[in-house]
């Protein structure tokens, strides 16, 4: 999964947009409305913190450069005491991809208040680290659970094909994943443990001095994760916007993703000082913050009724319950700061 959708050559995410697109979209294409009112939250950070003289915007996975210029623009218009303080990272793994910040992020690049990394910074005194459709394509290790014993399914060769087969799992630390969340899965259940998450809100919060986490991803707490519901597992691949369990066709050329574990998130952001903030689907974080103003940030300056008509069909997408309103759902951690009260999470 990590070569499938990360190798620097042929990995999914080191392609262009233009082939995401045709398998895809995330709440960032649908309408600028998504960054500014996350801009919105950022600046209330930033005040909460005491206004620091650098806050740091740290935006891991932030492919080409596309929130970074939603939440860039906007703070330079609408907030410029906020705008004055940011010091964005826009962190994306691919060269690829951070190719395209030089032209997206050029103003904000030249006036040293974006810089783009392939990783995060090693310190972030103050500020936010966050992500949008991030953790969800973390590769993890697939298992099954027969005869009272966890079995792992590797990926190997059956002539010229890839296939699955079983095998012990590779890491003590699969089955103390579920032992620290007291999960117990059924007879037959297949089930994904992303490590690989568990080791970044871990490394996130380490690098956190003061501040705030915030995950936007679709996922569940561990108890519903791995449910009787879900008995197949999560992970699906998608290619041109159909989801199937066709993992191992076309490597390099489809998405894979497996839901995020929040519970997980809040157990081994723990050990990095990190403490829960609280949680809340994408349609009660974005109505919070856009009903203070009317969603007057729907519009552009001197827009048409028609494409203020439009910007209402588009913000509709992004909070409709059947649609990703309630798909995804905002965690947000906090450190050094004691039970800060966010708009985002005004709905708990």
């Amino acid at each position: 999964m990590r070569e499938c959708l990360y190798h620097p050559q042929f990995g999914y995410y080191s392609k262009l947009d233009s082939r995401r697109f045709a398998d895809f979209y995330t709440s960032v294409d649908v309408h600028p409305i998504f960054g500014r009112l996350l801009a919105r939250q950022l600046a209330e950070m930033w005040d909460l913190l005491g206004r620091p003289q650098d806050f740091f915007a740290v935006e891991a996975g932030a492919g080409t450069g596309r929130l970074a210029s939603q939440i860039l623009d906007f703070a330079a218009r609408e907030l410029p005491d906020f705008y004055g303080a940011i010091r964005y990272f826009a962190v994306e793994q691919s060269a690829a991809r951070r190719e395209r910040h030089g032209t997206i992020l050029r103003a904000h690049l030249e006036n040293g208040r974006a810089t783009s990394a392939s990783e995060l910074p090693s310190e972030i005194p103050a500020g936010c680290v966050f992500s949008n459709e991030l953790l969800d394509a973390f590769p993890v290790h697939r298992v099954i659970f027969e005869h009272d014993a966890l079995r792992e399914i590797y990926v190997g060769l059956s002539g010229e094909r890839l296939a699955e087969e079983l095998g012990p799992i590779s890491s003590p630390g699969i089955a103390k994943y579920f032992e620290e969340q007291q999960i117990t899965l059924q007879e037959g259940q297949l089930a994904e443990v992303n490590l690989d998450a568990c080791r970044w809100i871990t490394d996130a919060g380490g690098r956190l001095g003061r501040g705030f986490v915030l995950t936007i991803d679709y996922g569940h707490e561990a108890a519903e994760l791995y449910d009787q519901r879900h008995m197949r597992g999560t992970l699906l691949a998608y290619s041109e916007h159909r989801a199937t369990e066709d993992f191992l066709e076309r490597p390099g050329e489809q998405d894979l993703t497996a839901h995020v574990n929040f519970t997980g998130l809040d157990l081994w952001g723990a050990r990095a000082g990190l403490t829960r903030t609280g949680c809340v689907s994408q349609m009660a974080f974005l109505v919070a913050l856009g009903r203070g103003n009317e969603f007057a940030d729907l519009y552009d300056e001197g827009a048409s009724e028609l494409e203020r008509i439009r910007g209402r069909l588009l913000l509709k997408s992004l909070i409709h319950p059947e649609g990703m309103g309630e798909t995804f759902q905002v965690f947000i951690q906090h450190k050094g700061i004691n039970q800060p009260h966010l708009t985002g999470l005004a709905g708990l």
